[in-house]
């Protein structure tokens, strides 16, 4: 176990909320040599890495990544592990979900003793966790394995209610309510000019990305297509931009309903800005489905 030169890492301080739960200062996974310590717990030789293939129902979260005054999956993991291991430990996610965005294939890496095996801490943390979080599945991986890095594509679905029961409690949660009728051919015809490799700058929020990044994706599967009460939207690319797939959704539903000309798709492609972009479409219609990583860095047969 890495130990740190300058002395001794304090563990967190502690405290118990009025329901009972642990609770974990924040300041320990935030800032200063904390943040280092994770760092380098994380690149630990004795510990052992580990994917968790996580499901969460977004609805009460304030997206994935922590926060000091808001509830989020990254929070809710770290505090569940934190439980589990005694002492901090770091829950790095393949992407970053925006509040009231759903996962059934989110990829979460950790880092812990080489005493737990992937089946043991999958049980273990699932005890731990909120009814809204789930880890469905875990791989032993390789120790070079990081969820975010090693990545090579991610796959987004997009949940559209074209019928009017599509406003009903039980669906509207996890589906925009459009109840009326889209173009799917004319939307499968915009969304062909998706694949491969372009800069998409006009579906991203201005200033998310640093200065120097280039918006450039790869995709390799973007397509509309029935389902009882309505439509999905599924796309696979190498990397997402911020709000990117729910900038597309919402330009591709303006070409189905008529409101835009076929051709739009690839003007924007060539616009330096979102200014000429639909709004993005709600994030509760949007489920982050799946990373793909090499098979050579799991551990055992997936």
């Amino acid at each position: 176990m890495w130990k740190a030169s300058v002395g001794p890492v304090k563990r967190p301080p502690r405290s118990r909320s009025a329901n009972g739960r642990l609770n974990v200062a924040h300041v320990s996974l935030e800032g200063g040599s904390a943040k280092t310590y994770l760092s380098r717990l994380m690149d630990s030789a004795s510990d052992a890495s580990f994917l968790l293939v996580t499901h969460y129902d977004g609805g009460a979260f304030a997206g994935w990544q922590r926060q000091l005054r808001e509830r989020t999956v990254q929070g809710e993991m770290e505090r569940a592990l934190a439980i589990l291991c005694g002492t901090p430990v770091a829950a790095t996610g393949a992407g970053r979900t925006d509040a009231g965005v759903h996962a059934r294939g989110q990829g979460v890496g950790v880092k812990v003793a080489s005493t737990w095996s992937a089946e043991v801490i999958r049980r273990a943390i699932n005890s731990k966790l909120p009814p809204d979080v789930w880890v469905a599945d875990s791989h032993a991986m390789h120790p070079s394995f990081h969820p975010r890095f090693s990545a090579e594509s991610r796959r987004y679905a997009y949940f559209v209610g074209t019928d009017a029961d599509s406003w009903s409690p039980f669906r509207r949660r996890t589906e925009w309510a459009l109840a009326r009728p889209l173009d799917v051919d004319a939307m499968n015809r915009e969304s062909a000019a998706l694949l491969g490799e372009h800069c998409f700058r006009a579906f991203a929020v201005l200033g998310t990305a640093p200065a120097e990044d280039d918006h450039r994706c790869d995709v390799v599967q973007a397509r509309w297509q029935h389902r009882d009460g309505g439509l999905v939207f599924d796309i696979e690319a190498n990397r997402f931009l911020h709000h990117m797939v729910r900038f597309l959704v919402g330009t591709l539903v303006e070409v189905g309903l008529g409101r835009r000309p076929e051709g739009t798709i690839a003007e924007l492609l060539a616009a330096a800005d979102n200014r000429k972009t639909a709004a993005p479409a709600p994030p509760h219609g949007l489920f982050f489905e799946q990373v793909r990583y090499p098979a050579t860095l799991y551990l055992s047969p997936t």
